[in-house]
């Protein structure tokens, strides 16, 4: 009675002390932003408003977690109705043929601190292609007045959007070839 009670309460803690959290983005209290170079002499930067995740966690910070996230592509805004249609269009994004860009982790590391290494597969248009970028994680709060828990997560990388078939101006001397992506998250568990 004893071996089977002492079993029992073994395989409950490992349940639990295995147990994932899932974690749901917050678009209230989340951007995913870029810029890119502009003639060569400045940038344009802009945003895209329409998008879901979530981070599923194993109760280590983000070491081990999983990410999935979804952008709508034709959510994307640079304040300049002309420019957001073209980006809409063919030429960039062909969001009436691909109309999601989407993010799937492969591995999350811990570096030191709060610094970690995101590696996934990234989608846009018809390629799918390995990143890695660097991720700072910002904790989580004690239940607010909703009672919700909230996570903070920021990360920054850098693509080429030729490897997406993004080849407008192939020259990249008018619209740049690099598009660095910063992204503020903020997910809660509820």
């Amino acid at each position: 009675m004893k071996k089977s009670f002492l079993l029992l309460v073994v395989t409950l803690f490992s349940i639990f002390g295995f147990a994932q959290t899932t974690w749901k983005a917050d678009p209230m209290h989340s951007s995913i932003n870029f810029s890119i170079k502009h003639m060569g002499i400045s940038f344009v930067q802009g945003r895209f408003n329409k998008f879901n995740g979530t981070l599923q966690e194993n109760g280590d910070g983000l070491a081990g977690a999983k990410i999935n996230f979804v952008i709508d592509a034709a959510s994307i805004n640079t304040d300049v109705e002309p420019r957001d249609n073209h980006l809409r269009n063919a030429d960039f994004f062909d969001v009436a043929k691909y109309p999601n860009i989407s993010f799937t982790t492969t591995s999350v590391q811990k570096l030191n601190g709060n610094s970690y290494k995101i590696n996934g597969m990234l989608t846009m248009k018809d390629v799918t292609r390995p990143v890695s970028f660097a991720a700072t994680y910002g904790g989580k709060t004690k239940a607010d007045e909703k009672g919700l828990v909230r996570m903070g997560l920021t990360g920054k990388l850098t693509i080429n959007r030729f490897d997406y078939n993004i080849n407008f101006d192939p020259t990249g001397t008018g619209v740049g070839k690099d598009v660095d992506i910063t992204v503020f998250m903020e997910f809660t568990n509820k």
